[in-house]
């Protein structure tokens, strides 16, 4: 089955909505009809940027998705602080992360939580990033498999198999996110595969070979080609290259280097 790879690019707590409109300008300038053509592209900035980046979408017509990094699982209600699935959905955000490792190790997000987000993120019609992955101290421990079973097993709970072909499971390995470091291709193509293979276990069919999984952790232009034509990884969720205009704009060409 042809997945269609997709480059995603997370700012995290980064540039303010007119630096997130020059950045977006610059890195679209980069780039031809036939980058856009061969995968999809989005950028996920932070909650302020969200409508300034909505309105130049719209506006220029660029073949860019809108994301945000994270939401609440409730529609509304008194959550001083949050945003909900559906203000997400009034600005064209087609992507939400949910169970990202900072999310996870910073803010105390148990699989519990990360499963209602994953819930009421589809409920809304959006595509959920789940991502997985395990600290450096749990891949030396050898539990860096059982780690991430146990992560997706429970983000998917009370989740259908029609609703998970339309996800992205992002494998980011802690120890590799923000460091410099990066899992080989070869050690990051297996723990996408076992992603794939685990969740082809739990759903009956071709959901397994139908989910995009892609690699997380310090992607950059020098090692996206090598991580890319691994065959069970399906795109990039990339952290602080998708800062530079320049360099977002590399990986998201990987097709074509």
């Amino acid at each position: 089955m042809s997945r269609r790879p997709l480059i995603a690019g997370n700012w995290k707590m980064h540039k303010d909505h007119l630096e997130a409109i020059d950045l977006v300008q610059r890195f679209n300038y980069r780039l031809e009809a036939e980058d856009y053509d061969a995968v999809d592209i989005a950028v996920i900035p932070p909650f302020t940027d969200l409508r300034s980046m909505q309105t130049l979408i719209d506006a220029d017509r660029l073949p860019i998705a809108l994301g945000a990094q994270n939401c609440h699982w409730e529609d509304s209600g008194a959550f001083t602080g949050e945003v909900s699935p559906p203000m997400l959905a009034r600005l064209n955000v087609r992507y939400v992360i949910c169970g990202h490792s900072e999310r996870r190790h910073l803010f105390a997000e148990t699989d519990e939580i990360v499963n209602r987000k994953v819930q009421a993120v589809l409920r809304h019609a959006i595509t959920p990033i789940l991502c997985v992955g395990e600290t450096l101290e749990q891949r030396e421990a050898g539990q860096a498999k059982d780690v991430v079973v146990g992560q997706l097993h429970g983000a998917l709970e009370g989740v259908g198999a029609e609703q998970v072909r339309t996800m992205v499971i992002a494998y980011e390995p802690v120890w590799a996110i923000g460091t410099g470091r990066t899992a080989t291709p070869d050690d990051a193509n297996e723990m996408c595969a076992m992603v794939r293979s685990t969740v082809a276990d739990r759903y009956a069919g071709s959901t397994g070979e139908g989910v995009r999984v892609q690699y997380g952790g310090s992607v950059m232009p020098g090692n996206v080609v090598a991580l890319m034509r691994q065959p069970d990884i399906d795109g990039a969720l990339v952290g602080g290259a998708s800062l530079s205009a320049d360099d977002f704009a590399v990986i998201c060409r990987f097709p074509r280097l």
